[in-house]
């Protein structure tokens, strides 16, 4: 007699215990051989209960399932006396039900490895104590409340000034034309921010309808912005932008 050792794995339950056996015998999950499963399964059964093990319920009515299933397979196909052999039946495969819970089940075995394999490397990392980032974070509210405007957003907000003023070109046919440099209009922003002491509305930079001054002051702005010596700032997107001096903003050496 020769002597027949099994070596017990630690089954979770019968559908662990079946898809270690698809796995082992390398047999397709979705064409089961049943009569080898069966027997191979109750190989395990039997030994467990030869080794003394606790055998859950479960175990068995799976027992049971299988010997199920492989006696439906044995059993012969019936004709049902159809004679029109247009006429085709596909009869449902006994294993079908069993196939679906054995899928379902590998799909949570495979995400529960997953995430042990993901504990298992978030273990291996060490962090630091969290550092009191409270004094930066209020700082960070105060800036936060205020975005930074780009060039499109200052061509936008030009745009809508010009809709605003309602320019047209004038009717006069002698125009007295005041010519005002860029540099100088620098100066006189610069010289207005620096007397109100606070945030300027955008719009409020052009108090002349002149489409030249417009155009000049707009310039200017753009200038005074590459320059560091003003920041625009607008609470949030495509709302009123205002202008003030860096000096009177505490920018200073900022940039």
């Amino acid at each position: 007699m020769v002597e027949y050792n099994v070596k017990i794995d630690a089954f979770e339950g019968p559908l662990d215990l079946l898809l270690h056996l698809i796995n082992s015998l390398e047999v397709d999950i979705y064409d089961i051989p049943m009569a080898q499963i069966t027997e191979q399964y109750l190989l395990y059964v039997h030994t467990m209960k030869n080794l003394q093990l606790d055998v859950a319920s479960e175990y068995l009515v799976m027992a049971a399932t299988l010997l199920a299933i492989k006696s439906k397979m044995l059993l012969p196909k019936h004709e049902d006396g159809l004679e029109d052999e247009d006429i085709e039946f596909e009869e449902e495969d006994p294993r079908d039900e069993l196939v679906e819970r054995l899928i379902e089940y590998r799909k949570f075995k495979d995400a529960a490895i997953e995430l042990k394999t993901r504990e298992e490397e978030r273990g291996q990392v060490f962090t630091k104590p969290p550092s009191d980032l409270t004094e930066y974070a209020e700082e960070a509210e105060s800036k936060e409340t205020e975005i930074q405007v780009s060039l499109y957003d200052m061509l936008g907000a030009f745009h809508k000034l010009l809709r605003r003023k309602k320019i047209h070109r004038p009717v006069q046919t002698r125009i007295t034309r005041q010519e005002i440099s860029i540099e100088k209009r620098m100066d006189e922003i610069m010289g207005s921010l620096t007397k109100i002491k606070k945030r300027t509305p955008f719009t409020a930079l052009f108090p002349s309808n002149d489409k030249e001054h417009l155009v000049v002051t707009f310039l200017a702005v753009l200038e005074l912005m590459k320059r560091k010596q003003i920041v625009v700032e607008q609470e949030t997107n495509f709302k009123e932008i205002f202008v003030e001096s860096c000096e009177e903003a505490g920018l200073v050496g900022q940039y």
